[in-house]
This record gives structure tokens, C-alpha cells and sequence, in this order.
């Protein structure tokens, strides 16, 4: 009962002016080079303050959305050129959880690169704090709903950023961090099919006991099939729409 009393939270308007100004440039509607009329002229005709209009273009530049020009104003970039890290989680909510197939491609293919690499780390550098916490996650999924997509896409996530911590990197469990919700949409995908949840959870496991023995060579490979496995599974969800 008490969840479900918790505060209501109503976005704030920089949070609604950005999330209008993403889907007016990611839908086309605001044209490449098109340069938007001044924070004074913003404000007023969307009836907020000017630092409402400002810290928002501000977020847009950082994701690469708009470029802001002293004495020019914001200009609308290309999203697939300048766009950051930042800009996966607004795509993703633009397309309400779906990514168009060749940013899915994309994505897919710097996740072999990248956590390939994470597990290949971890097996090497881990230490024991680091195999505590993966042993509790493996542990916590066995024991897990098999209908539970949001607690065992959770768990999944974790099980990620651990290697990423123990592959003794500074930047990887961050890049993880930086497209958290892109990563937990697309596992949620799959994560509806029992037995997929049941193929994921031995991967981990035997990524898990890799880890433990300093399995290089195993991590590695397992890693490898885990991801692929993945793919193959986002590519029939996507094939069933």
C-alpha cells in the first residue's frame, strides 16, 4: 500500500520543453541547420522563463540536438553526427522503447566490442568485493519469477555493471551507466520468453564461474554467445511485431 501512495511527480517544465524539442527534431519537423528563434521569443510563446528555455537548450546541446551560437542562437544539428551517449535514452523514448533497426544494428555490434572486452577484464583484475556481489545477483536470479521481467531485467543490468567494476576500468562501468535505460528496454524485449530468461541466467553462471577461476578464454567465449544469443532474440521480437 504504501508504493502505491508514493508522491505523484509531475515533470518539471524543462524536463516537458526538452521532451518537445527532442521529438520535433527526431521526428523532422525542425530541419537540419534550421535555427530556432531566440530564448526571449521561446519563453513567450511557450509561456515559461527564460532559464527554463535556457537550461533546456543547454541539456539539447549536450546530447547533440542543437549547437548554441553566441548572438546566432540554437541551431538544429544532425543527431546522427552529433549526437552523444545522452541522446540513446531520448531515442529510445521517442520510439517508446523500440530503436530503429540500423541503431539497433549499431548498438548491438559496440556491445561485442565493449563487453567482450569487460568480461576478458574481469576474469583478469576481479577481486573478492567484486565476487561477492556477482555471486548475490547470480544467486537473486535462480531465486527469481520467471514472469518477472522488471526484476530480472534489473538483475541483468547488474550482473553487466559488476563485470564492468571488476574488469578494473574506470570508464566502462560509467559508458554502462550512460545508456542504462536504452540497455534495460531492450532486454526487457526478450526477457518476456521464459526460456530465454532461463538461457540468460546459465550464461551468467558460466560467465560467473569464469570469473572466479580467472578464466580468460572462457569469459571471453561465453560473453561472445551471450550477446549473440541476444541479438538473435531481439531479431525474432522484432520480426513478431
Amino acid at each position: 500500500m504504501q508504493e502505491l501512495l508514493a508522491p505523484i511527480q509531475a515533470p518539471s517544465l524543462k524536463d516537458v520543453f526538452i521532451e518537445r524539442f527532442e521529438s520535433l527534431i527526431l521526428s523532422g519537423q525542425l530541419k537540419i541547420g534550421q535555427t530556432l528563434p531566440s530564448e526571449r521569443e521561446l519563453a513567450l510563446n511557450l509561456g515559461v522563463s527564460r532559464p527554463v528555455v535556457h537550461k533546456g537548450l543547454v541539456d539539447l546541446e549536450a546530447k547533440g540536438l542543437v549547437t548554441l551560437t553566441p548572438r546566432v542562437g540554437a541551431v538544429v544539428n544532425d543527431y546522427r553526427r552529433e549526437g552523444s551517449l545522452a541522446l540513446l535514452n531520448s531515442l529510445v523514448s521517442y520510439q517508446q522503447g523500440r530503436l530503429e533497426p540500423d541503431l539497433q544494428t549499431s548498438l548491438l555490434n559496440m556491445r561485442q566490442l565493449f563487453e567482450v572486452e569487460t568480461a576478458r577484464l574481469a576474469a583478469l583484475h576481479r577481486e573478492d568485493e567484486h565476487l561477492k556481489a556477482m555471486q548475490e545477483v547470480v544467486a537473486e536470479e535462480m531465486r527469481s519469477p520467471l514472469r518477472d521481467v522488471a526484476g530480472i531485467t534489473a538483475l541483468d543490468f547488474r550482473f553487466h555493471h559488476l563485470l564492468a567494476l571488476a574488469s578494473g576500468n574506470l570508464i566502462y562501468p560509467m559508458l554502462i551507466n550512460s545508456f542504462k535505460q536504452v540497455y534495460l528496454n531492450l532486454a526487457a524485449q526478450f526477457f518476456e520468453d521464459p526460456a530465454v530468461v532461463k538461457t540468460v541466467h546459465a550464461f551468467h553462471r558460466k560467465i560467473l564461474r569464469a570469473v572466479e577461476n580467472h578464466d580468460e578464454a572462457t569469459a571471453v567465449s561465453t560473453m561472445r554467445q551471450m550477446l549473440v544469443h541476444g541479438a538473435d532474440q531481439l531479431q525474432k521480437v522484432s520480426r513478431n511485431r
